[in-house]
């Protein structure tokens, strides 16, 4: 599969996809994923560690709550055992008859989403568990409209988007569906990694996600893990069917890299894995405000982003070219937990003042100026007219010493976020600034004319 891989190749009848990716995308830097379904009624994993960092027992442990239904499957796992001390022998498919999103406004949550800054937002359609939020074909009822919320959640949430002034993806996890397939469970990452590869399976994901584009017009086509193979050469029902009816419904459509080796727009990573691919045209990276996607009744504060560090990820990942896609875990009632709320309130009040640093910049040239992690120091760069304007988004109070700074930053005429002066002068090849004591805890912006030749 190409996700994760740092080249992968493109096959010759998907070249005919390739193109430049639109500029609100890359502009758009911030979006946010929202992981909802059956899962989020028993809200339950171990929070062991990131995706990357963790080289044994993944699957047994899992932290991703929206695998309760492959990891409780395996035997002798602390879910297996949870599931039978909370449940007992209860299937999986009751969570989805006792989900009830009785305090779930589409328009509340997208007045949160929208106050960030995010341009974009893209929740689950379908996950791994095979259940729809909306009422899609071959589902035989199940899925949200016919069964426990007896809503179309995806329609809800792409009508609220738009009225927000967003754009609207759709998350499709075309690679699994431990429903519409009878494999054991995923346990390792080789021999152990089940996953459908038929062409009863392709067309029956085909089916669904070509429901998603005429029904909600998605800008963003967000796969996941893979794509069934029977589906990947040309012909009827194939996934190269599927890109030309996406991009016809929408021309400034984006796809991301989970499609299998076969077409992409931008590449993806994922908490510590796939770093490799960041240095990609296009890329974007996603996380958990914890470790989990699904909403994880077992994260506390230790296991989450705190809003000044959430400045830190999106401003670091927007320096280095990159997009954000910060996932929300909405509870089974339809809220976002206090701590994820607690998180977001704190990017938006920090990008309410500093987001002109961030949204619709370039990465600065190293040469120009460095980045550093001894002050904590990122570099942007923006483009007004014949303006050109470095930004150091930086953490300290008083004399900070930046090291790595060209003399095309002109220090004489530094300015604050909101335009006040602030006194700066040049040390070599370094340069000193006085920052006073934020208003909100998190890092400074600095903004300096570039001058000479580019």
């Amino acid at each position: 599969m190409a996700m994760f891989h740092a080249e992968p190749v493109r096959p010759e009848h998907y070249r005919r996809f390739e193109h430049t990716v639109p500029s609100w995308f890359t502009d758009a830097k911030l979006g946010v994923f929202v992981h909802w379904g059956p899962y989020s009624v028993p809200a339950w994993a171990e929070p062991i560690g990131e995706l990357g960092t963790i080289q044994e027992g993944w699957y047994a442990h899992n932290p991703y709550a929206e695998w309760y239904a492959n990891t409780i499957r395996i035997p002798g796992s602390p879910a297996a055992e949870h599931h039978r001390k909370t449940y007992g022998d209860a299937p999986y498919d009751d969570f989805l008859d006792a989900w009830r999103p009785d305090r779930f406004d589409a328009e509340d949550l997208l007045g949160l989403v929208a106050s960030t800054g995010a341009r974009y937002l893209v929740p689950t359609a379908k996950h791994h568990d095979g259940v729809t939020l909306w009422d899609a074909p071959h589902t035989g009822g199940r899925d949200t409209v016919s069964r426990g919320p007896r809503r179309d959640l995806v329609g809800e949430l792409e009508r609220a988007t738009r009225a927000a002034g967003l754009r609207f993806g759709v998350y499709y996890s075309g690679g699994l569906d431990w429903h519409a397939s009878d494999l054991g469970p995923i346990v390792e990452d080789t021999h152990g990694f089940l996953r459908p590869v038929d062409a009863r399976y392709a067309e029956y994901a085909y089916d669904q996600v070509v429901d998603l584009i005429e029904r909600y017009r998605p800008d963003v086509l967000w796969g996941d893990i893979d794509w069934p193979d029977a589906g990947k050469p040309s012909g009827p029902f194939s996934l190269e069917q599927l890109f030309e009816r996406f991009y016809r419904t929408a021309p400034e459509g984006v796809v991301n890299d989970r499609w299998g080796e076969t077409h992409w727009d931008f590449r993806t990573s994922e908490y510590q894995l796939g770093g490799r691919v960041e240095g990609a045209a296009a890329w974007e990276h996603c996380r958990g405000i914890g470790l989990s996607f699904g909403h994880n009744t077992q994260e506390d504060e230790t296991h989450t982003l705190s809003g000044p560090d959430a400045v830190r990820t999106f401003v670091d990942i927007v320096s280095r070219g990159g997009n954000l896609l910060l996932n929300v875990g909405l509870t089974a009632a339809g809220s976002v937990p206090d701590l994820q709320r607690r998180t977001l309130e704190h990017l938006a009040a920090w990008n309410a003042v500093n987001g002109g640093a961030v949204f619709g910049s370039r990465p600065l040239d190293p040469t120009i100026a460095a980045p550093s992690d001894a002050p904590w120091a990122r570099w942007t760069r923006s483009t007004e007219g014949s303006t050109d304007t470095a930004h150091l988004i930086v953490d300290g109070v008083g004399p900070v010493r930046i090291g790595g700074v060209s003399d095309r930053i002109d220090v004489a005429s530094a300015r604050l976020a909101d335009g006040t002066a602030v006194p700066a002068s040049r040390d070599g090849e370094a340069i000193l600034v006085a920052l006073p004591t934020p208003s909100l805890e998190g890092p400074a912006i600095v903004s300096f004319p570039i001058v000479g030749e580019s």
